[in-house]
Order: C-alpha cells, then sequence, then structure tokens
C-alpha cells in the first residue's frame, strides 16, 4: 500500500498530529504500533526492522498492519499517543529509543505486549523490568547500555586527540542520563568538559557551538538522542567547521561526516526486536522473553574528516577499527 499521511485526531483530548499509516488492519492481521518524537519512518534502523520482518513472513496488506505515530518534537505527548494506539487495538507496542517512550507504554497497560529498543536510558537501574533474564510482566526487547559504554568513547576520544584539553558535550533532555555518566567518567579520566546544553526542539546547534568559542573544547562528544540521529549531516558539518573533532554514539553519525563512532549496530538492533515480534505474534509471552544486550561493538573512523582537520589517527586505533571511511 502506498504510504501516506494523514492527521490523527484523539477524540478524548482534541489533539492532532501527523500520523503515517502504511496498511489498514483486518482480521487475522498482526497489529504493531510504534510511537516516536519525529517521522523516522524511512530512516535506516525502521527499513531494516520491516525488512526482518518481511524475511520473517510479515507482509503489511496482508497479515500486518503497522500504526506509527509522531509527535512533532513535543515528546511530552507520548502518553497520549501510546493510548491513542491502544485504542487502535494494537498487539504489541514497540517503545524505541528514549525512556518516555516506555514509561508511557508501562503506564498505559499491562496487558499488550511492549518491545523496548532502550537506546538512551537503563531500564534495568530505572525499574521498568526485573532483571534481563526475566523481565516479568509485559515487558521484554533489547538494551544499548549507553552507561557503560561512555568510558570507551571518551578513552578513543583520548586517543584520537591526546592534545585535547577538554570536550565539549552536546546534550537534551532525552540524553540527560548519558551526561551525568559521561561527567563521572570524565572526572577519573582527568578530562574537563563543558557542557552544551539544547533546549527546545527545533535546536539551534550553530548559535550553541558559536556561543562556545569563548570556552571551547579541542573536541567534541555528542550524546545520543532521535533528535540528533535526525540532524546527524547539520552536526557533523558544523564539527567540521569548528574544527572539532567528534565522536558520536551511532554510526550512522559517522556516515554523515563525524569523526568517530562506538556502538552496537542500531540497525541490527531493530531487526533482532522484528524477530521478538514473531515470537510474541506466534504466542509466546514477553516475561518469558529474556532482553538482550548487543555484544557486538562496532568502531568506525571517518578518515575523510580526519584528512579535512589536519588530524593523525593512530595506526594502533586505525587497527582497531572495525570500519575505515576514506
Amino acid at each position: 500500500m502506498r504510504r501516506r499521511e494523514v492527521i490523527a485526531v484523539l477524540a478524548s483530548t482534541g489533539i492532532a498530529w501527523p500520523l503515517d499509516v502504511r496498511s489498514q488492519g483486518t482480521a487475522g492481521v498482526f497489529r504493531i504500533g510504534m510511537v516516536s518524537p519525529i517521522n523516522m519512518r524511512s530512516a535506516p534502523q525502521f527499513s531494516a526492522f520491516e525488512q526482518r520482518l518481511r524475511e520473517l513472513g510479515y507482509l503489511e496488506g496482508r497479515n500486518l498492519a503497522i500504526e506509527f505515530l509522531h509527535l512533532d518534537g513535543r515528546i511530552e505527548r507520548y502518553p497520549e499517543a501510546t493510548a491513542e494506539l491502544l485504542r487502535r487495538h494494537v498487539d504489541v507496542i514497540i517503545a524505541g529509543g528514549q525512556e518516555a517512550a516506555l514509561k508511557a507504554a508501562k503506564e498505559a497497560t499491562k496487558a499488550v505486549p511492549i518491545i523496548m529498543v532502550a537506546i538512551d536510558y537503563d531500564p534495568l537501574a530505572h525499574g521498568y523490568i526485573a532483571s534481563l533474564a526475566q523481565p516479568g510482566q509485559n515487558i521484554t526487547g533489547v538494551v544499548l547500555n549507553q552507561i557503560e559504554l561512555t568510558a570507551k568513547r571518551l578513552e578513543l576520544l583520548k586517543e584520537a586527540v591526546p592534545t585535547a584539553a577538554r570536550v565539549l558535550v552536546l546534550w537534551d533532555a532525552v540524553s540527560a542520563d548519558q551526561l551525568r555518566a559521561t561527567s563521572t567518567v570524565a572526572s577519573a579520566l582527568k578530562m574537563p568538559l563543558v557542557s552544551l546544553e539544547l533546549r527546545g526542539p527545533p535546536y539551534d546547534y550553530a548559535q550553541v557551538l558559536a556561543d562556545a568559542d569563548g570556552r571551547r573544547g579541542d573536541a567534541l562528544l555528542v550524546m545520543t538522542s532521535p533528535f540528533f540521529f535526525r540532524d546527524r549531516d547539520r552536526l557533523a558539518e558544523l564539527a567540521l567547521r569548528h574544527r572539532l573533532p567528534s565522536v558520536f554514539v551511532l554510526r550512522e553519525h559517522t556516515d554523515a561526516g563525524g569523526l568517530m563512532s562506538y556502538a552496537p549496530s542500531l540497525t541490527g538492533m531493530y531487526r533482532r526486536i522484528a524477530d521478538y515480534v514473531d515470537r510474541i505474534a506466534k504466542g509466546a509471552r514477553p516475561s518469558d522473553l529474556p532482553v538482550e544486550q548487543p555484544t557486538k561493538l562496532e568502531l568506525i573512523v571517518n578518515l575523510k574528516t580526519a584528512k579535512a582537520l589536519g588530524l593523525t589517527i593512530p595506526p594502533t586505533l586505525l587497527a582497531r577499527a572495525d570500519e575505515v571511511i576514506e
């Protein structure tokens, strides 16, 4: 079915937002509900998710329907959007990315299975699941533990730019937990940080970096956020303009022109949750499906960006890279 944009109106609140409808469900159709703060329906991770579903035999318009709502940047509307998904009688909710997605889903239902892709927070530390092996209740999924990886990213940054005396840290409300972990690690590594908070959205990246010139750092560390992901090309371009070697979380940022990234594959995580969908569709209970953490981490280095910065990446670091973009 051809993709189309419509406006969904919540009868109970009178609030409207863009809704991307890919197919309409009928009897015998498994219905997936997803909410995103921005319209990322065509982003690589969602494409990978849908591709894996097709490999498993799920075809939109035949035995699958996907209800995808986006909030136009207003993350406070997660509860209303999640309630709308329940009114549409979805069979499973995908709570992707930020904590607000899982929080809204957990508060909305204890019956509908919830598959999380926890990227910007630790669901175990925040009490959403009992344990990775036995999550309990109606929640399972995949976790990218950003907090544990923060130290490694700072170490890589220090290795790539040994002369860096300070690091600018770009963050927003979604990535506040990551900032706290970064501050702790940076203190242990004796790497002074300059905190740059983005408020909005919309975010004025150019202004924030321009305002930092008087307290300029020698490198840039960017937390992960759905807004930063959407604006990855802009962020990479500004980092280069300000002559800042940049380290990001996801490889998509390095593909866009960032210097380095270190994390599991985001598309791989979304492919994996398609398998969770399949098992739940076949009768498995979320509480019986252990939460997984990706075991393969990818170090991606953009040598083209390094050359543009006049930066020589140590051969020992290049030798450890999973991929070098030239």
